[in-house]
This record gives structure tokens, C-alpha cells and sequence, in this order.
């Protein structure tokens, strides 16, 4: 009692500490940015952390921490390494399915289809897959777990503040651009990651708190050292000529290629496993097995290919055999091991790969133009962006990464023109970077985080109305004459006597008529229009207004489903139209930060 006293003496108008916090986000930008910074900053801790714990099992399992470097085994028995993974992810996956039975949601799908609403939990979860993952040796990164534990927490706290849809989303785009940043110490690589790939669009309201998560995250890796520099270049001043130019181009259009074919090789993966019928938690130890066999082909296919990159970089005359073996074993064992079902993404595989490619046809090109031989280490740079452009996206993430890593600001040119050259080609030609690829194999059809998730909630369950004129079928046109007048109603929806639809009647057809009386009499189903189209409420905004375009109809009723036709409900296309248009100036303005205004506020 004394309790439930103190609370009604509790001032009406008192705010709770979330209310006042998100007020005071929705007031000022400048609490947006702070909220920016502490997240990218704690996506740094968190990218970390993860690191920290990779390199931990390769230490334990393998006996060193940069495993995709060694030169070979201490044991052959460490093949087994990678199935024992396998193993593990396999059996604790079957606890997992049965504890959280909707499949996780990534970054890019959460600012594309939900708002920014991400699971903590399942974010934890496939951090710990990931880290056993690339822990245990599988051909796979980890920075999809860096930008997933880092945006599920920044969507956690902004649901926990009750941020508006493009608040959240932003702030899904700042653990992204910390975490990305830490992973490379590179914030304007970890900026334009979260711009070109998490929010889909570079925004002037989203430019001050994803800029500030990302030195955030770059800050809090150098004070822990958690990263450095990848790719190193002894030279700066590299002085390129027409023939230079051509080539590299040349190269960036062979990685567009090659980057698809990789990209399709997963998929092919996944679809042979099903095919196989062999119980899901089997396919990652069988491909656990198949990593393990081409590491005695090549041992740089294990984890990553952090390591690798490094040692690539470093070592002027690598055996042009051994890179040959390193890029297809690599690429083997990369679709294998996400193709069995290992966490993980491509994007530093592919950087690694990339720089191979790249290094091989500089002395490919150099055996049939000795006159003019190409710089290796400078195509393996363009190879390394091409091919991490083509696979993971982001062409201006991929030219920050290449030059904030590698300093030589010389190339800074070539890199933007050959990276958007690449992105040109698969985009028309294949559509898709490896995340939404993935997405598009499960029945997605998003190709961007670009948010589409309004134009999803936006059903004509929400736009119909629902007070419809109804007719049967077999009324006489006379009878409806007497029981529509002309201007009581402009359509008038026709049901069969089981209160199945018919079609559509415009109701003016009926007075128009100049036919003999006796013609009067006949059936209303004589004036139905579209007898075979209609709308059920669960269909979008976008899906409504095909419909309407391929009918060429003023008027759709709407039904519960398509079996049993119960009418409930209309739909106009201009009423469509409209409420489409408002909402798209709505998402335009939140993405831009306008203040939006109702339609006559």
C-alpha cells in the first residue's frame, strides 16, 4: 500500500530516464553524436575482444596466432583441427535451432527490412559461431562478427531508448563503422563501410555520429593494439604510364569476374549439401574435412588470410606456383567452408585473394611484356580492392581501406576508378555483393540496406477501406438500379450468392445502358469488371500498385485470401498512390534529417 502511495504522489509529468534520454536525441544532434562515439567505441572494445579470442585458439590449436602464414603442420593430425570445429557448431547448432527458432538477423537486413531491430542474443550467438569458425581454421573472417556484435548492441540501445526508425537505423550504422574501423584502424574505411553497406546511402544527417563511431573504434584499437597495418608499400611515388593503366583496369574487370564466380561457388555449395540429404549438422565437419585436406596443397587457405596478406606483402619474389595452388585452394576452401555452414564472412578473403590475383598478373603480364613489366605489389593492391569490391561491395569503403592501410596516396586515383569500374559490372551483371546474395538464396529480394522495410509494413490491410458496397451477383440490373443511385456509390463490388468476389461494378454502366427494358432484368454479373483480380491485405504497397498498373483498374476489392474470396474490403489507386507518396517523402526526409511535416501541418 504504502508503495502503491508514494507512486500516486509520483508527479504526472514526470519523464523516465529513457523518455528524457530520447528526447534529448530527437532535440539535439549533438546527443546523437555523443550516443555515435560511445557506441563506435564500444564496437571497438568488442571487436577486440573477438580478435583477441581467435587468436587465442590458433595459438592453442595450431601454435600460432597468424595461422594462415605458417609454412606447414607441426602435425598432420592439426588437418582435423577444422572438422572438430565442424564438429562442434554442428552439435551446438541443434541446441541453438531449438532455442531461438527465427533465423538471425544481420546488419544490413535489419536497416533494410526491420528498422534497425536486431537480437543481442542472436548477435551473440553467431559471434561464438564465428570465433569457433575462424578459431578452428575454416577458410572464413571475422569481420562479420566484429559488425554484428558491434550494430546488435547499438540497435539494443537504441531500442532500449525507444529511438524513431532513422535514429536507430543510424546508430545500427555507427557499431558497424566502430567495429570495422577497430578491425583495421581506419576510420574512414570503417565510415564509408557503414554508409555504402549497413545504411545504403551516404547522408548528411548520418554524417557526424558514424563519423564519430568510427574514430571511436579506431581510437580504442591503437590505445589496446589490436590492429595495424596489413599491407605495407616501400615505395610511394609510383609513377604509372597508359600502358600501366590499361592493364590494371584489365585486372579490375578479371576480379569483377572472378569475384562472381565465388560468389556463385558458395551457393552451389549449399545447394550440393542439400542435395545430399546428409543431416544438417553433419555439412560443417564434412567441410571441416575438405579445409583440412587443402591445407597440405597450400596451408594459407586456414582462417582469414590475415597473415598471408602480410607475408605476401613483405616477401618481394613469393613462388609463382605456390600463389597459383594458394588462389585456388583458397577459393575452394572459402566456398566450402561458408558453403557447410561455418560463421563467418569473405571480406578479408577476398582481400587476400585479391592481392594473389593481382601479384600473379603482374607476372603473368610481365612474361609477354618485358618491356614494360607492371609493379607486383601494385597489382596486388588493385587486385586486392577489385575483388573485395566485387565480393563484399562498397567502393569508396574498399579505396579508403587500400589507401588509409597501405599510406601511398598515389594511387588514389587509379584505385577509385578501377573499384567503380568494378562495381559498375557486377551490379549489372549480377546484382548482388555476397551479403545480399546471401540474402537472395533464402527468397530476399533486397539489394541494399536501403530502408524497404516501411514499404513492406505498408500493406493494403492498412490502406483499404473497409465500409464496401456489396452486391450479389444474381441481382437484377433494375434491383440495382433501385438500391445504388447514381452518385450514392462509384463502385460497388460484386459476390456470388455464397458471398464469393465476382468482380467489380462501376456503378454509373448502369444508367448508361440503352438497351430494351428486358435487358435490365438480366444478371448485375453482365457488368462485372475483373472478375479474376483482386487484392488479399497482405499484400505491400509495391505489389498493390503492379497490380493496379497491369489492370489498368481505378478500383480493387480486397479479400481475405484467394481461396475463399470474402470480401473485405476496397482499395483506389489514387488513395494508393497518395499514401505511397507521402511515405516515401516521409523515409526521404528522416534519411536526409528534415523535419517532416504531415500532409496540412
Amino acid at each position: 500500500m504504502a508503495e502503491a502511495a508514494r507512486a500516486e504522489a509520483k508527479p504526472a509529468g514526470r519523464l523516465s530516464l529513457s523518455q528524457r534520454a530520447r528526447a534529448l536525441i530527437r532535440r539535439n544532434e549533438i546527443s546523437l553524436i555523443a550516443l555515435g562515439l560511445v557506441v563506435g567505441a564500444t564496437a571497438g572494445l568488442f571487436a577486440t575482444g573477438i580478435l583477441w579470442a581467435s587468436l587465442f585458439l590458433h595459438t592453442h590449436l595450431f601454435g600460432h596466432e597468424r595461422i594462415s602464414a605458417i609454412a606447414r603442420l607441426e602435425s598432420p593430425w592439426q588437418a582435423l583441427v577444422p572438422a572438430a570445429g565442424g564438429l562442434l557448431l554442428g552439435i551446438s547448432g541443434l541446441f541453438i535451432r531449438r532455442w531461438r527458432k527465427e533465423r538471425p538477423v544481420d546488419p544490413i537486413e535489419a536497416n533494410a527490412l526491420r528498422g534497425g531491430q536486431m537480437s543481442l542474443a542472436d548477435s551473440a550467438v553467431i559471434v561464438g559461431q564465428t570465433v569457433i569458425s575462424n578459431g578452428f581454421g575454416a577458410s572464413v573472417g571475422l569481420e562479420a562478427a566484429y559488425t554484428q556484435m558491434g550494430s546488435g548492441f547499438a540497435s539494443s540501445v537504441g531500442s532500449l531508448l525507444g529511438l524513431r526508425r532513422a535514429d536507430l537505423r543510424t546508430l545500427v550504422a555507427c557499431g558497424s563503422a566502430g567495429a570495422i574501423a577497430a578491425a583495421f584502424a581506419a576510420p574512414l574505411t570503417g565510415a564509408f563501410y557503414a554508409f555504402e553497406l549497413i545504411l545504403g546511402a551516404y547522408t548528411p544527417f548520418g554524417l557526424a555520429p558514424v563519423g564519430a563511431a568510427a574514430i571511436g573504434g579506431a581510437v580504442v584499437s591503437r590505445l589496446l593494439g589490436s590492429a595495424g597495418d596489413f599491407v605495407k608499400m616501400p615505395d610511394p611515388a609510383i609513377v604509372l604510364h597508359e600502358t600501366d593503366m590499361a592493364l590494371l583496369l584489365a585486372l579490375g574487370i578479371l576480379c569483377a569476374a572472378f569475384g562472381i564466380a565465388i560468389m556463385r561457388g558458395v551457393g552451389s555449395v549449399e545447394a550440393l549439401f542439400r542435395w545430399s540429404r546428409l543431416p544438417q549438422w553433419l555439412h560443417p565437419v564434412i567441410g571441416g574435412l575438405i579445409v583440412g585436406a587443402l591445407v597440405f596443397v597450400s596451408p594459407h587457405v586456414l582462417s582469414s588470410g590475415h597473415g598471408a596478406t602480410i607475408e605476401l606483402f613483405d616477401d618481394a619474389a613469393p613462388a609463382i606456383g605456390a600463389v597459383a595452388l594458394a588462389i585456388g585452394a583458397k577459393s575452394i576452401a572459402s566456398a566450402v567452408s561458408i558453403g557447410s555452414g561455418f560463421r563467418g564472412g569473405l571480406f578479408f578473403a577476398s582481400l587476400y585473394l585479391g592481392s594473389l590475383v593481382g601479384w600473379l598478373y603482374a607476372q603473368i603480364a610481365a612474361l609477354y611484356m618485358p618491356q614494360a613489366p607492371l609493379d607486383g605489389l601494385t597489382s596486388a593492391i588493385i587486385g586486392m580492392v577489385s575483388l573485395a569490391v566485387a565480393i563484399v561491395g562498397g567502393p569508396l569503403t574498399m579505396s579508403f581501406l587500400a589507401l588509409e592501410t597501405t599510406r601511398n596516396f598515389s594511387l588514389s586515383v587509379l584505385i577509385l576508378t578501377v573499384t567503380t569500374l568494378v562495381s559498375v559490372i557486377v551490379r549489372r551483371s549480377f546484382g548482388y555483393s555476397f551479403a545480399t546474395w546471401r540474402l537472395h538464396l533464402r527468397g530476399e529480394s533486397i539489394r541494399s540496406a536501403q530502408d524497404v522495410g516501411w514499404m513492406r509494413d505498408l500493406t493494403v490491410g492498412r490502406l483499404m477501406r473497409p465500409d464496401v458496397e456489396i452486391a450479389r451477383s444474381d441481382m437484377s440490373i433494375d434491383e440495382f438500379i433501385r438500391l445504388f443511385p447514381l452518385g450514392s456509390a462509384q463502385w460497388v463490388v460484386c459476390v456470388d450468392p455464397l458471398g464469393r468476389y465476382k468482380g467489380m461494378v462501376f456503378v454509373p454502366d448502369a444508367y448508361v445502358l440503352k438497351a430494351p427494358d428486358a435487358l435490365k432484368h438480366k444478371d448485375l454479373a453482365a457488368l462485372s469488371r475483373l472478375p479474376g483480380q483482386f487484392l488479399v491485405a497482405e499484400t505491400n504497397v509495391k505489389g498493390a500498385a503492379q497490380l493496379f498498373e497491369q489492370t489498368e483498374a481505378e478500383a480493387l476489392a480486397v479479400v481475405d485470401n484467394s481461396a475463399d474470396r470474402r470480401v473485405i474490403g476496397l482499395l483506389t489507386e489514387a488513395h494508393l498512390l497518395r499514401r505511397y507518396a507521402e511515405e516515401l517523402d516521409k523515409a526521404r526526409r528522416e534519411l536526409s534529417g528534415e523535419p517532416f511535416a504531415p500532409p496540412g501541418g
